[in-house]
């Protein structure tokens, strides 16, 4: 299992974990872990419906997206990407899923998807459309797909 770190305090390391709800931290003491360094990272700004691509304080890449409904929105914090799934369900998430630490926490009336959040291929990119998921075009997910690794983390904001 790979989980984001996002500080520390003495021998403990806060991480992200999809066990926790949004924002709240766990820790887990440094002589238990290996650490790895994941040079990028991923911003999303839920205003200009924008995925930004970073690597070493480098914008490798920007591209449109689908946010949540203005009644399902996007939750803002910091995620982590938790599993890559490919033809995971196609028809209805495309070709591959980013799926994230985080948890809708408006779910629409009668929702059956569960309450984690993702990122996958679909439509209505430029759009608030979704059920809190963002939503890029095929090719854009193949890239990430291909470029992030497990524990990458994303941070959704305004």
């Amino acid at each position: 299992m790979r989980l984001a770190v996002v500080g520390t305090s003495g021998e403990w390391l806060a991480v992200i974990s999809a066990a926790l709800d949004n924002r709240v931290r766990g820790f887990v003491h440094r002589s238990k872990v290996r650490l790895l360094h994941v040079p990028v990272s991923l911003e999303v700004d839920r205003s200009s419906r924008r995925m930004r691509v970073w690597r070493m304080g480098r914008v490798l890449r920007t591209f449109g997206i689908a946010v949540g409904a203005l009644e399902t929105p996007t939750p803002r914090g910091r995620f982590a990407i938790t599993d890559k799934l490919s033809n995971f369900m196609p028809s209805i998430y495309g070709c591959c899923t980013l799926a994230l630490s985080g948890h809708q926490t408006r779910l629409a009336p009668g929702w059956t998807g569960g309450d984690r959040l993702a990122i996958h291929a679909g439509s209505g990119i430029g759009r608030a459309v979704s059920n809190g998921c963002l939503r890029a075009v095929e090719t854009d997910m193949r890239y990430l797909m291909e470029l992030l690794p497990l524990g990458t983390q994303v941070v959704v904001h305004d």
